[in-house]
């Protein structure tokens, strides 16, 4: 008796005892999923290059204006955006945020609010002032930021003049005509105009603008919070609701028309739209997999087991999750669906066995049947296990703690589905069938595939293994070798509009009230803000940090010649007027120097030829504009016990810009600025950062691949070594894998999907479900070999009874992993489309690519028929 009719053996003689066993263990592991943390938390990847450690550094050391605070972005569009009516309508409402009793308390001390209301606001209640002869407020030319809140007394020599407070301003716009505020207008946005204060207007206007027009299609006012610290991707629930509820106030206050837009109101509306999705998608893909299910078992007591499998398997995964201590992140949350579709899989090959084992031999009882299944199908569904689990498991000597936890839920998941349906289901179903057959219910049912249409679509494999084996291979090479290529140029950017709900669509909003979504503005929202305006935040950011000899004469020159590169790339955004969205030390230099007559004098005296750029002793430059705007002098220029050690240099990016694109740039910006000089020039930033993580973790991800599929064409070859005598079937089995996996980039290319971490995690459940499928094939086709000494029947019974299950497993996994597809998120559409694509990709490599690859083998390689064809050794 073979070890795997021994096990069988084992498992159908004591079969009460081990349902027994398997549910007590399953309680206790299953208790651990009290302990996992329900939220799900965003994955973060740290990144060790000098780029990274670079951010720390000027994180730590420039005292930046959005420290603990986020922003979010009011945008005004429609026919007139610089009307009063307009202006105004943008005013009130950022009293009313002062006056919200949830909204006021998260609002940033300083400055809470920044837009055109109120610098043309300001603007105007400074020129009434000047004609009035007072100097309290400021001359015409500065017309600052202004925000709701009153400012600091004016009078301090060379401090910038007293904001005047918002209703200072409401009152002034309401006290002018039409007319009187588009004069104002036009003196502000004067592209002709030398002073224009602190803050630009023309960053507040959509980058369509025409300069010197007093209309305009869009502007932006910017809301700072204060997060007391937090990061910006995990905002205090406090923060989170008040964005919320400017977001209404924005729609129901600002005229002509207004939108919110900030990281509290993506989180919320991206989870809602998620949790919608799933609302209408997994009622239909329950029914759609339970039909597929009844279509292929025809019989409710196999379908009810297959599904409460699936249950306990991840039942088995969340418990060990919890006694493991490991939370739910976005990695991890792939790894259910893996799961899914192997336990579906697994189910039908032990169903399935059971009943041909029945056809068969109509005489032998239901133990002999389930004993004579299980021990033909237990070698391939554990050599699935282990292969699949120990590449997954591959993933714990990542340096990176996200893979090693994803990898070990992953082996976890795997080797439970083996005990559910591997240990539990066999003797469970036994005992049911026995109950049934007690009490004179017939379960003779015949297994899928045999015979009807089903069973001649699946002898198409082995009749083209008989004819052609030769030209299948052939095509099936030459199509991998075009994915190959296509995969060299396929994308791997990450854009974060992609990660955004789709705007609805109509044919949703006749649903029944319970499944219909919301409507969702917040991808073309994003699209829009992108496209025309200039973002605050740091992910629209690059920073060029420069160390070094920074008092040198030529320094600032330097930085000129910086900026003027910077124009020349397609990531720097370009503002309404043609100039660029940059601050550092030229431009606190050039502010300061505007406002206060002492730096003016300094700036001056130390401007060689002339250009308006100091060119020599810098240290004095740095000294006086320290002295008069230390606010804005430490945010570009860092000093430490007296010396002048580094710069930073703000580059506002085109929203939406790819970030490999954006790396590259910078980089090239950053290298002709040190050249030649005692200067160390980095280019970072968030989006840079990001490109450098993302770019280590997808080399991660493919070595763990490469390793996956190392370990488990090692394994298989000793297995079939082992039972066969044959070195070379495990690297057969495995190649339909490869090929398959090569369609799947060729498709993802064509339809404009990235390989990023997102689908490279999706590409590992394809080499999951693909290995699995394989070694079914495999495993069977030798078995059948070794009863019929020939090639082609062997592979028709082959893919009359495996295939039969495969075909079935296929159908029902594809088709609800398919259903994802009706998702508003782009993410869990991808998500879907990826999935059901690799699953029918390896199941067409299974049973149309692999057969002509077996005769092949059984023809040409070093297989000794004879062995093979024998009885395998027995255990014993």
């Amino acid at each position: 008796m073979t070890l795997p009719e021994r096990y069988a053996d084992l498992v159908t003689t004591y079969s009460k005892t081990v349902v027994a066993v398997m549910l007590v263990a399953t309680l206790v592991v299953g208790a651990g999923a009290a302990n996992v943390d329900g939220g799900l938390s965003i994955t973060s990847f740290e990144s060790d290059s000098t780029e990274a450690e670079k951010l720390d550094y000027a994180e730590a050391n420039f005292a930046t204006d959005g420290e603990n605070a986020t922003v979010v972005q009011v945008v005004v569009r429609g026919d007139d955006v610089l009307s009063k009516a307009s202006l105004l309508s943008t005013l009130r409402f950022q009293r009313s945020l002062r006056e919200d009793p949830d909204v006021n308390p998260t609002l940033r001390e300083r400055q809470p609010v920044v837009g055109l209301s109120n610098v043309v606001a300001t603007a105007a209640i400074r020129a009434e002032a000047a004609r009035n002869g007072s100097a309290a407020t400021g001359g015409e030319g500065d017309a600052g930021a202004g925000a709701g809140g009153d400012g600091g007394d004016g009078g301090t020599e060379g401090a910038p003049p007293r904001q005047p407070s918002l209703d200072e301003q409401i009152a002034q716009l309401e006290a002018m005509s039409e007319a009187e505020v588009e004069a104002v207008v036009e003196r502000v946005l004067d592209p002709s105009r030398e002073a224009r204060g602190p803050v630009d207007p023309y960053a507040f206007l959509s980058t369509d603008y025409e300069p010197g027009s007093t209309t305009a299609s869009g502007r932006i006012t910017f809301v700072f919070q204060d997060t007391g610290g937090a990061a910006t991707d995990d905002l205090p629930p406090a923060v989170t609701e008040a964005q919320l509820e400017i977001r209404d106030r924005a729609a129901e206050e600002i005229r002509p028309e207004a939108f919110a837009f900030g990281v509290g109101i993506v989180d919320e509306e991206a989870g809602a739209a998620t949790g919608e999705s799933f609302a209408i998608i997994s009622p239909v893909a329950l029914l759609l997999i339970v039909a597929l299910l009844g279509l292929a078992y025809r019989d409710v007591l196999d379908v009810v087991l297959g599904l409460a499998g699936v249950v306990l398997v991840l039942a088995w995964m969340g418990g060990a999750m919890g006694w493991l201590g490991i939370g739910v992140t976005q990695l991890i949350i792939a790894v259910p669906f893996l799961l899914v579709g192997l336990s579906i899989d697994y189910a039908l090959h032990v169903v399935m066995r059971y009943r041909e084992a029945q056809v068969d031999d109509p005489a032998i009882s239901p133990t002999v049947a389930m004993r004579r299944g299980l021990a033909g199908v237990v070698v391939a569904i554990g050599a699935a296990t282990f292969s699949t689990a120990v590449g997954f498991g591959s993933n714990v000597v990542s340096p990176i703690v996200s893979i090693q936890q994803f990898g070990t839920v992953a082996a976890v998941g795997i080797v439970s589905a083996f005990l559910v349906f591997g240990v539990l289901l066999p003797p469970l179903k036994l005992e049911l069938e026995e109950v049934a057959e007690r009490v004179g219910l017939s379960r003779e049912k015949r297994p899928f595939g045999r015979g009807g249409v089903a069973g001649r679509a699946l002898g198409v494999g082995a009749t083209v293994a008989r004819r052609a084996p030769v030209v299948v291979v052939a095509v099936a090479v030459v199509l991998s070798a075009g994915g190959a290529v296509a995969a060299t140029d396929i994308d791997t950017s990450i854009d974060q509009v992609d990660f955004l709900p789709r705007d609805t669509p109509e044919w949703m909003s006749s649903l029944p009230e319970p499944f219909r979504p919301s409507d969702y503005s917040l991808r073309s929202n994003a699209m829009y803000i992108n496209d025309e305006f200039v973002q605050s935040r740091d992910q629209s950011r690059a920073i060029l940090l420069v160390e070094g000899s920074v008092t040198d004469s030529d320094t600032l020159e330097r930085l000129v010649a910086a900026e003027r590169d910077l124009s020349n790339t397609s990531s720097a955004v370009t503002l309404a007027d043609g100039g660029l969205r940059v601050d550092g030390p030229l431009q606190v230099v050039e502010r300061t120097a505007a406002e206060n007559e002492t730096v003016a004098a300094v700036v001056d005296r130390n401007d060689v030829n002339g250009d308006g750029v100091p060119d020599r002793n810098l240290s004095a430059v740095y000294d006086a504009v320290y002295r008069a705007n230390p606010d804005a002098a430490k945010a570009t220029i860092y000093r430490e016990d007296g010396e002048y050690r580094a710069l930073r240099v703000s580059v506002a990016l085109a929203g939406g810009a790819d970030t490999g694109t954006v790396t590259a740039e910078m980089r090239t910006v950053a290298a002709t600025l040190e050249r030649g000089s005692d200067l160390t020039a980095t280019a970072t930033g968030a989006p840079i950062v990001q490109e450098l993580v993302q770019r280590g973790l997808l080399v991660t991800l493919v070595q763990g691949f490469a390793i996956t599929f190392g370990v488990i064409v090692a394994f298989l070859t000793a297995i079939f070594w082992r039972r066969y005598g044959t070195l070379s079937l495990g690297a057969v089995v495995m190649t339909p894998v490869v090929l398959a996996l090569s369609w799947l980039f060729a498709t993802m290319y064509l339809a404009g999907i990235s390989f990023n971490t997102e689908t490279a995690i999706i590409a590992s459940i394809a080499i999951g479900v693909g290995v699995d499928y394989a070694i079914h094939i495999g495993e069977r086709y030798v078995e059948e070999l070794r009863s019929t000494g020939e090639a082609v029947p062997a592979l028709e019974r082959t893919l009359a009874g495996t295939g039969g299950a495969l075909l079935a497993s296929a159908t029902s996994t594809a088709g609800g992993f398919g259903v994802l597809l009706l998702a508003l998120v782009p993410s869990l559409q991808r998500f879907g489309f990826v999935t059901a694509t690799a699953i029918a990709y390896a199941f067409v490599a299974s049973v149309l690519v692999l057969p002509s690859l077996l005769v092949l083998w059984t023809r040409h390689a070093d297989v000794d028929l004879e062995r093979t064809v024998a009885a395998a050794p027995d255990d014993d």
